[in-house]
């Protein structure tokens, strides 16, 4: 497992992050089961959001029944949750992120949060707002560190114009399949060809700049919400048969290699599971310690249908 240290703040945080989306209709015993499995391979970040679950804090709130942290275990690990995503809009008032932090504390039954992240981009954010919630809660205690989740280069210096706090993480969508984070940049000013077209707006190179951790969700999703490209051998018979070929060289599962790719990359970028298998986990932690070759990294990107010019 690597571990990196932030720039901009006393953290350490594992390459791995446990999403905890999937887990509300899971028994006590399985969700405990997953933790403890993410906790004997190094995994020390856990990921929530007030909305995952069907109904507001679900999920935190059977986190917390099952796994019942002790005073030892919550001091070594780091909870984020996000806040924004509301039944058809998205809210970035003072109130709505004031109230929305205490419904996650009282439902993960812990004191503060390690990190919260503001979900997806509130076009009507009023900067001073957000800064004047920021700092009740960091004042109160109640959050750590602060940062965003699928946030422009833009929309996150408008943000960093007023909080105080440094924006620290950013959670965006990220894998071989879903490159557009590096496609862009490999391919630009490439006329005609769709892979040229900017849809981040220099994230990548913006995120180094800054010093801000780049968090990949969904990293083995093909397109939007397509499927697994893992296996997938109808769709991606290439890119497959170069994760098998390489799972076989270093001994480690194709989930494995899927991961590697993206923490090969120089900009230390976080990957964020949403399993609930313990052994995908397993699997997963495994390939984070993979340091794939410049070559091997270049043939799973162009494996997916991507272009080096």
């Amino acid at each position: 497992m690597k571990y990196y240290a932030l720039p901009n703040a006393e953290l350490e945080v594992s390459s791995i992050i446990l999403g905890l989306m999937r887990i509300a209709e899971m028994d006590n015993a399985k969700i405990r089961e997953l933790f403890d499995a993410a906790l004997e391979v190094g995994i020390t970040c856990f990921d929530h959001a007030d909305i995952y679950g069907g109904a507001p804090h679900r999920c935190e709130t059977r986190f917390a029944e099952a796994v019942e942290l002790s005073a030892g275990e919550r001091e070594h690990i780091m909870i984020q949750s996000k806040v924004g995503i509301r039944k058809g809009y998205f809210d970035f008032s003072k109130e709505h992120i004031l109230k929305t932090v205490d419904g996650s504390l009282a439902s993960l039954k812990t004191d503060y949060l390690d990190v919260l992240l503001l979900h997806r981009p509130d076009t009507l954010v009023e900067p001073e707002e957000v800064a004047d919630a920021f700092d009740r809660l960091y004042s109160a205690g109640k959050v750590r560190a602060f940062g965003v989740s699928n946030h422009t280069p833009g929309q996150i210096e408008l943000l960093a114009a007023a909080v105080a706090q440094p924006l620290l993480f950013n959670q965006v969508q990220f894998s071989i399949t879903h490159a557009n984070l590096v496609a862009q940049g490999i391919a630009a000013n490439m006329t005609g060809l769709e892979q040229s077209i900017s849809r981040d707006v220099g994230l990548l190179d913006y995120s180094r700049l800054k010093g801000m951790m780049l968090q990949a969700w969904s990293p083995f999703q093909k397109g939007f919400f397509g499927g697994v490209f893992v296996g997938d051998r109808d769709n991606y018979p290439e890119l497959n048969d170069v994760l098998d070929e390489l799972a076989a060289k270093y001994e480690v599962t194709p989930t494995g290699i899927a991961v590697s790719w993206i923490t090969r990359h120089p900009a230390n970028i976080q990957v964020v599971l949403g399993t609930t298998s313990s052994q995908r986990v397993r699997d997963s932690v495994a390939g984070s310690d993979v340091m794939l070759t410049r070559e091997e990294w270049y043939h799973l990107f162009r494996a997916a249908g991507n272009i080096l010019p």
